[in-house]
């Protein structure tokens, strides 16, 4: 069946994908036949080449290549008894899955070419595939997935020579691919991805080169005024008219300069990225042809189709979408007399949302069907042997949900051509991991289910809204800020618990910025204070900021490794003069914040490091062993927060400028009111004599930075406590 003519150019791109998916296959059949491998290192091959084929087929069904489909349903099937028993691969199988290969990557390339259409049935080649008997005393692979011992037959070597010659005979007699027509072939170079890379890096540095000139020119600014507060001397008026007129040359280089960048980083972008609905728009057609199948009715919608994004991204991304989406039809969505009845519509509804907040991806996929059986899960997780009845029965409702991610996992008890095999959405959360991802479930039993992956990406630039809160600068993306407001008494309702805002015939609960950084504690907003309008996810809140700093065009970068998982904080920018400004994540900022206010008002912390990420990744650690956080950026600053509130314990950085933690331990000994607080220092050199040092001085606990990103914080924090209170 020829390929919808709009549908072209994509199967062109799956071919080039195939082909290196085919590669890494390849490269696991010839491990396979290796001697001596584990029975771990054999069951991840396994794995990953069920894998592999579930995202071959599922992405040749988007585009309605049903023979190339029926190809890798064909190779599950051999692969799936061997799978099951986590032994060697014969290398006969191995021939037959090798050719196999090369039947499904010639009709692919052929499809690519436009030649799809001369293609004869591969029925035929098919069965010769999976029938294929392997030489003497060898396991063959059966038609149904299952084993023959093959006894002894020198015939049985030409009839297994013939099939595996078979797949390219099958495709000798198509056409030959026609001569591309105008413009030549090779009219174009061929660039790696490094290069490409490489020279985003080097746009990135000329932005930052342009926002130290507009520094520079606010800088020359303000040397004019100084100035001209002097008055009009003759003695000055050589250099103001010089200043004056180097400030205007400097201000129009600013301005071409940044022309110059925006036009690259344009550039860059249209070779770099495609938008989302390229890969979105085939799956309206999978949706359809699978709901047919299955005999249910689906119409999927798509928003967000427009927005672009790195072509490697989203190549990688389509394997993915393509799992969820079949694992909502034929797992979530009733038949359309069992939605009539429960009082649905009798189409399903299938929603994609794609939205970009700054560096941060967010993919929302949702179907109002019957939601995740936990039961069920629980049933199914316990005879595939992932979990133990005991185990099972202990997990709360979100752990049952995260069983569904599980290697080898799935509600059906035999295999289809859309499911049962246990790698859908297993293979959907490694390749989200992959890409320094997260993928979190939500169902409600009968309504429905949604995934949220929320994704990285650092391709060029981002507008960011640059606000202070008491002395910290932070950073939001623009695209999660609606509006900005001046609060009013008028427009505010205080209650007991937290203020709320109207705004468009709403009520947005009202939240503190430097409250909820553990800066101070939440208060009402003040007349005339900033109120940002954020949204993430379809939630609004009002943000009450101290001040509005101004818009920048920013890079923002991934934190490093060991912080990279704190809630608040979805990467960093650096500004003009090398300062580091950390990025708020707008899901993070809308997310109830209540939680931490009230969860342990018992215990209390108060964390001091002149780093804002030091003190971003102890508050978080902190607020997950359930106390209420305090932060201060100096030893100074912290013994103000003492006078005012009490607190259980204190984690200090040793080495700080204004005030080091040694200095502070000794001021803390000094007042009665804290002279058995528990202290633990906090240092970037895990060295015996920095550890010596610090439990000299009187600490109770001494930790590296290290330890604490390894997790043991809350720990030492808990240990030191209780020592205190014993000794106390």
């Amino acid at each position: 069946m020829p390929v919808d003519p709009m549908l072209q150019p994509l199967v062109a791109g799956f071919a080039v994908e195939a082909q290196e998916v085919i590669q890494k296959v390849t490269m696991d059949l010839l491990e396979l036949e290796r001697e001596g491998l584990e029975n771990d290192a054999l069951a991840k091959i396994y794995t990953r080449l069920g894998r592999h084929l579930h995202t071959l087929k599922g992405s040749a069904a988007s585009l309605g290549l049903q023979d190339l489909g029926d190809i890798a349903h064909k190779l599950e099937d051999a692969l799936a008894p061997l799978k099951a028993h986590t032994q060697k691969m014969p290398r006969p199988v191995v021939d037959v899955l090798l050719h196999g290969l090369d039947l499904f990557m010639l009709r692919a390339q052929a499809h690519a070419d436009g030649r799809g259409d001369y293609l004869p049935d591969p029925a035929a080649a098919l069965a010769q595939l999976v029938a294929a008997a392997p030489p003497p005393e060898e396991s063959a692979v059966l038609p149904g997935g299952g084993f023959a011992q093959v006894a002894p037959d020198t015939a049985s070597a030409p009839a297994a020579s013939a099939v595996v010659s078979a797949p390219v005979s099958v495709l000798s007699e198509a056409p030959a691919a026609p001569e591309p027509s105008g413009e030549s072939a090779d009219a174009g170079w061929r660039v790696s991805a490094n290069q490409v890379t490489s020279l985003m890096r080097e746009v990135e540095r000329l932005r930052e080169v342009r926002l130290r000139v507009e520094e520079r020119s606010r800088e020359l600014e303000r040397v004019s005024t100084l100035l001209a507060k002097q008055g009009l001397l003759a003695e000055t008026a050589e250099a103001r008219t010089l200043l004056s007129g180097t400030g205007r040359s400097l201000r129009t280089d600013g301005e071409e300069t940044s022309d110059v960048v925006d036009a690259l980083e344009d550039g860059l972008k249209a070779i770099t990225t495609r938008p989302t609905r390229t890969i979105l728009d085939p799956l309206q057609r999978m949706v359809r042809d699978l709901s047919r199948q299955l005999g249910k009715e689906a119409r999927l919608s798509v928003v967000g189709a427009e927005v672009s994004l790195d072509r490697r991204l989203l190549e990688k991304l389509q394997g993915a979408l393509v799992h969820i989406l079949r694992n909502a039809v034929d797992h979530g969505l009733e038949m359309p007399a069992e939605r009539e009845k429960a009082g649905k519509h009798h189409e399903g509804a299938l929603t994609l949302r794609v939205e970009q907040q700054g560096n941060l991806l967010y993919l929302e996929a949702s179907d109002d069907g019957r939601g995740i059986d936990l039961q069920q899960v629980r049933k199914a997780a316990e005879k595939r042997g992932l979990v133990t009845a005991e185990e099972a029965a202990r997990l709360n409702d979100n752990q049952v949900r995260d069983l569904i991610f599980s290697e080898g996992f799935s509600t059906r008890s035999d295999v289809t051509d859309t499911s049962g095999r246990g790698v859908g959405l297993d293979a959907v959360r490694a390749t989200v991991e992959s890409l320094q991802g997260r993928i979190e479930v939500a169902s409600t039993r009968g309504q429905g289910t949604r995934f949220v992956l929320t994704l990285p990406v650092d391709l060029g630039s981002s507008p960011v809204l640059m606000v202070r809160a008491l002395e910290q600068f932070v950073g939001l993306p623009m695209l999660a800020v609606e509006s900005t407001q001046l609060a009013r008494a008028d427009m505010l309702r205080v209650g007991k618990r937290r203020a709320h805002m109207e705004y468009q015939g709403q009520l947005l609960p009202v939240v503190d910025l430097g409250a909820r950084l553990g800066l101070r504690a939440s208060s009402p907003p003040a007349e005339g204070q900033p109120l940002l309008i954020v949204q993430s996810g379809g939630k609004r809140v009002a943000l009450g900021v101290d001040a509005v700093v101004g818009d920048r065009d920013l890079v923002i970068r991934p934190l490093p490794s060991e912080v990279r998982d704190v809630a608040a904080w979805q990467g960093a920018a650096t500004l003009s003069r090398g300062e580091l400004l950390l990025i708020l994540r707008p899901d993070w900022v809308v997310s109830d914040s209540e939680k931490v206010s009230v969860s342990a008002v018992s215990r209390r912390a108060l964390v001091v490091d002149d780093s804002l990420t030091a003190r971003a990744l102890h508050r978080a650690m902190l607020e997950a062993g359930g106390f209420q956080v305090h932060l201060a950026a100096s030893g100074a600053r912290a013994l103000e927060r003492l006078q005012a509130d009490t607190y259980d314990v204190v984690i200090c950085d040793l080495d700080m400028e204004e005030m080091d933690g040694i200095e502070l331990i000794a001021r803390l000994r000094e007042n009665k009111d804290t002279r058995t607080l528990p202290v633990i220092l906090v240092s970037a050199h895990d060295t015996q004599v920095a550890r010596d040092r610090g439990l000299a001085s009187g600490a109770d606990g001494f930790l590296s930075k290290r330890e604490c990103a390894a997790g043991r914080l809350l720990s030492e924090v808990l240990d030191v406590m209780s020592r205190r209170g014993s000794r106390a």
